[in-house]
């Protein structure tokens, strides 16, 4: 993990969490104590973790948290008082933060943030496997677009057409994606 943020009224709290963090292989911890600047650093930088402990000197938090889960996929922790967790937690888990009753004892906070931790990896993981096979979608429909081209254009038959653009994908050593891009650009108006 790279970037967390902390957003806390008290410096005491952003004292302990950051502690509480530095066992972490965290790059960089930003602290702030309201919710004005804490968006400014949400619309500003990517984090992996924002901690956002209630309430905050301008706002409770919980509609803060819902925000940056909205902009950012940073894991979330709100921690709220113990009487507001059940209410604001159900009210905030719909956007994946989640929510910890305060006090809280170090040990809880530690393997809270390692199954937020472990589920963000996770979650990147899909998505970057998610955006792989939407290049393949891509590029497979770029490659029948340009198959029927060939067969419009050039009267080939649809295994005609998928030889040659393997032939000259061969040929000139680049991507079928790249061939059927320059067929696309030669007979397309």
């Amino acid at each position: 993990m790279e970037n967390v943020l902390i957003v806390s009224n008290t410096n005491t709290t952003m004292g302990i969490i950051s502690d509480l963090l530095r066992t972490e292989t965290f790059n960089r911890i930003i602290t702030t104590q309201n919710g004005a600047q804490a968006r400014r650093y949400i619309n500003e930088l990517d984090f992996d973790l924002i901690i956002i402990d209630t309430p905050l000197p301008d706002e409770m938090g919980d509609d803060l948290s819902m925000t940056a889960a909205e902009k950012s996929s940073a894991g979330i922790i709100l921690i709220i008082d113990q009487q507001n967790v059940l209410e604001i937690g159900a009210e905030v888990e719909d956007y994946g933060v989640f929510a910890l009753p305060k006090p809280i004892s170090s040990e809880f906070f530690y393997q809270s943030v390692k199954l937020l931790t472990a589920s963000r990896k996770r979650v990147m993981n899909l998505e970057n496997e998610n955006q792989k096979l939407q290049k393949k979608i891509e590029e497979i429909r770029i490659v029948d677009r340009a198959k029927l081209i060939l067969i419009q254009v050039l009267k080939m038959t649809e295994p005609q057409a998928q030889r040659y653009i393997e032939k000259q994908s061969m040929d000139l050593r680049q991507t079928r994606l790249t061939t059927a891009e320059n067929i696309l650009r030669t007979y397309e108006h």
